[in-house]
């Protein structure tokens, strides 16, 4: 497979739901659509549908049912699919050949990728209802619309060969890319047939492979794009190079709402390969050479701020105000029952606890870069983006540009977890731009520091439960309230209704527990900093607060955390399933081999999110200065039909490693209006020598397919934190684990 390059055809018609066209030059094009649909075994649709509206208000395009996408076939049989999402490291560009590749009967090596332009009509994704790369979905939406684009292509194909040699195309077969009759031994390659194939009409209908017959789906296939990755061939966005191009370097008011008050720009100027310094009202930028230019550059020009409004901000203060807020009633997200009324009654016992979890940080490994060439007649972007036309849209509104003079050059992306889902560092590289000389190609980069510092943080959540158990310690009443900031009311305001954030109640909402009186609800806390999604987004928070309190009130009946679920899940039998096989893997019921020195334990958690079921267990010991070491984790999934299985693997131990990371160490603290942690010496990444063993152990199904990039690590800080209470007796309530609090006595 190629590596992909920009959609050379940006301008082809709009195109209904499968039809046939002939390419510019010769060959077959295929189009087809991506209909929203709903997910397996839920009625509703996700929440992150509503994602896309914010690509619709940034563009205008509005984001109709039949989106069209386009697969190319040319005369020497080379298939080309123009992709609609973008390649971060989830391995996309690995299933979605995989799933055209299985239908048509191509060799993946057949099969190149073009990134797709901006153009939130023909590119939109059918789960999130625009062009954006998140959610877990790109395998979920493409599932059936691809396969189907595969199938009808193959069908004209064979029928095109059948008919020039006069027999049924039932007596033909194909593989390779080569439709062949055995009875005359005539064969002919897929280039051959493509021209006269275009001329076909598509068939009326269209028949997929039944599971037993794939080839490819199910079985294990190497990264296509890791050779390239390995050798430096690809190209992110923090590689591109453009002739006369400069480099900049960006520091911004360290305090949300403060202001430039003063630079040295003499000094900084000068700085041996520094050309200009760049102002806007809460940042400022150095121009260069290079980066060491520049980041010297930076350093002379010693910036001063006015801190304006946040200039006290801290985290307690934020605590203090989230506590008073959640004392008040919220908008309700679910109710059955009489959760109020039970957890009064005689009779029953009462189980309360308060969870936070902090602000937390995206650091990718890929630096937020972006290079700009912005001119009085167009401008162009080029950058590694989840949202390409949200990027084209505000670029468009920043420097009063035609949607369409505005081209957006997406890259590889080093690196996304929801960080590239928002487009602030390309509106302020176009604002510096605006300042320059038009016409000058200058690559934005912003520091590690400056990154962690001016992120979009995953919000800092405030949970109160309540519980009332029976005398046989059954839940006959459960109550949730959070309490955090809106990440839907910014990113797409109308997915808001009657005063719920459907990413900030998602795993809370719909818990997959048999309890007859269930009541959820939502307060809005708006903190001064920014947030925004998160590798695992609302599920991350929700799975580990209502994973860890059905631990507490295991605990408080005296039971097996693990038959206390499973108990519960009687309504629930793909949740059920996984959680038995998790537990029989991981050996749930027999002692873990004690440690010299070291207090070990075990937890598990199970969870429905992104249209996968996943239960973990989590095995870990607890030193006496209270440092918790994560020995093993074990993981069933049930992901429905599975297309790549090292996909799959992949994707959950990247997500159980990146949830320790979180779960052991990582926040983000405010003191004076300030971010706290600046690089990896005090925002610390698991190493290498501290990943767990770490075992995948996949369900064979052959439901639609669920998502698996997030679902790893929603699973793992319950699982976490039920092993250390095994271990040492301490309920952990607040992330991350404090180590202090963990010392044995």
């Amino acid at each position: 497979m190629q590596m992909p390059t920009q959609a050379h055809d940006a301008t082809l018609p709009r195109r209904s739901f499968l039809k046939l066209g002939a390419a510019a030059g010769g060959g077959l094009v295929v189009s087809f659509a991506l209909p929203l649909r709903a997910q397996p075994d839920r009625k509703e649709k996700p929440s992150e549908t509503a994602v896309g509206q914010a690509a619709e208000k940034a563009t205008g395009e509005a984001g109709a049912l039949a989106r069209n996408a386009f697969i190319r076939i040319d005369r020497e049989g080379i298939v080309t699919l123009v992709m609609h999402k973008v390649e971060m490291g989830q391995g996309t560009y690995t299933s979605m050949p995989m799933l055209l590749a299985e239908e048509l009967e191509v060799d993946l090596a057949k099969v190149k990728l073009e990134h797709a332009p901006p153009d939130n009509e023909r590119y939109g994704d059918p789960l999130l209802g625009g062009q954006v790369t998140g959610g877990s979905t790109s395998v979920r939406g493409a599932w059936t619309p691809l396969r189907q684009a595969g199938a009808m292509a193959r069908m004209v194909l064979v029928d095109t060969a059948a008919q020039r040699w006069g027999v049924p195309a039932a007596d033909c077969s194909v593989a390779g890319g080569v439709v062949s009759h055995a009875a005359s031994g005539r064969s002919l390659h897929y280039g051959q047939l493509v021209d006269e194939a275009a001329r076909r009409p598509a068939p009326a209908q269209v028949v997929l492979k039944a599971p037993k017959d794939f080839k490819l789906i199910g079985t294990p296939v190497k990264r296509l794009d890791s050779a390239d990755k390995v050798n430096g061939k690809a190209v992110f966005g923090i590689d591109v190079r453009l002739p006369g191009m400069l480099v900049a370097t960006v520091a911004a008011s360290p305090v949300v709402g403060g202001k430039l008050k003063g630079s040295s720009d003499k000094k900084a100027l000068a700085v041996k390969g520094v050309r200009q310094v760049l102002k806007i009202d809460n940042a400022v930028a150095v121009v260069g050479d290079h980066m060491w230019a520049v980041r010297q550059g930076l350093a002379a020009l010693e910036p001063t701020w006015n801190d304006g409004p946040n200039a006290s901000f801290d985290n307690a203060a934020l605590v203090a105000s989230m506590q008073a807020t959640a004392a008040k009633p919220g908008a309700m997200a679910r109710n059955d029952g009489n959760a109020a009324q039970a957890l009064s009654a005689a009779g029953v016992r009462k189980v309360e606890a308060v969870y936070e979890m902090p602000f937390l940080a995206h650091a990718t490994m890929e630096p937020m870069n972006c290079t700009v060439v912005l001119k009085a007649d167009g401008c162009d972007i080029y950058v590694g983006t989840q949202v390409p036309t949200i990027a084209q849209g505000a670029v468009a509104k920043l420097t009063g540009l035609p949607l369409d003079k505005v081209r957006i050059h997406n890259h590889l992306l080093g690196g996304g977890f929801g960080r590239r889902l928002e487009v602030d560092s390309v509106v302020q590289a176009v604002a510096f731009a605006r300042k320059a000389r038009p016409g000058t190609p200058i690559k934005f980069v912003w520091t590690r520091e400056e990154d962690i510092q001016h992120d979009m943080y995953r919000p800092y959540y405030y949970d109160r439960l309540a519980a009332a158990l029976d005398a046989q310690g059954r839940p006959v009443a459960w109550t949730h309230r959070v309490t955090g900031s809106s990440i839907m009311a910014r990113f797409a305001p109308p997915a808001v209704k009657d005063g719920v954030d459907p990413d900030a109640v998602e795993g809370a909402k719909d818990m997959p527990y048999k309890i007859p009186n269930v009541m959820v609800d939502y307060v809005r806390h708006e903190p001064p900093v920014p947030t925004a999604f998160w590798r695992g987004v609302g599920p991350t928070h929700n799975i580990f607060v209502v994973e860890s309190f059905i631990d507490e009130l295991a605990a408080a009946a005296g039971a097996d955390p693990f038959e206390y679920r499973r108990g519960l899940l009687a309504d629930a039998p793909r949740e059920r399933r996984v959680l038995e096989l998790a537990a029989q893997k991981a050996g749930w019921g027999t002692p873990m081999k004690p440690i010299e020195g070291k207090r070990v334990g075990r937890g598990i958690s199970v969870q429905f999110a992104f249209g996968s079921y996943m239960a973990q267990v989590a095995e870990v010991a607890v030193d006496a200065e209270g440092q918790v070491q994560v020995l093993r984790v074990v993981c069933a999934l049930d992901c429905g039909q599975v297309v790549n299985p090292d996909t799959v693997h992949a994707q959950i131990e990247s997500g159980v490693n990146f949830g320790i990371t979180a779960a052991l160490w990582n926040e983000i603290t405010f003191a004076k209006g300030r971010a706290q942690q600046s690089n990896f010496h005090d925002y610390r990444m698991l190493r290498m020598n501290e990943s767990p063993s770490i075992e995948v152990h996949i369900v064979n199904s052959s439901e639609d397919p669920g998502g698996i990039g997030e679902p790893g690590t929603s699973a793992l800080a319950p699982a976490l934190a039920n092993a250390v209470f095994a271990a040492t007796g301490q309920r952990v309530r607040k992330l991350p684990i404090a180590g202090q609090a963990l010392k044995k006595a």
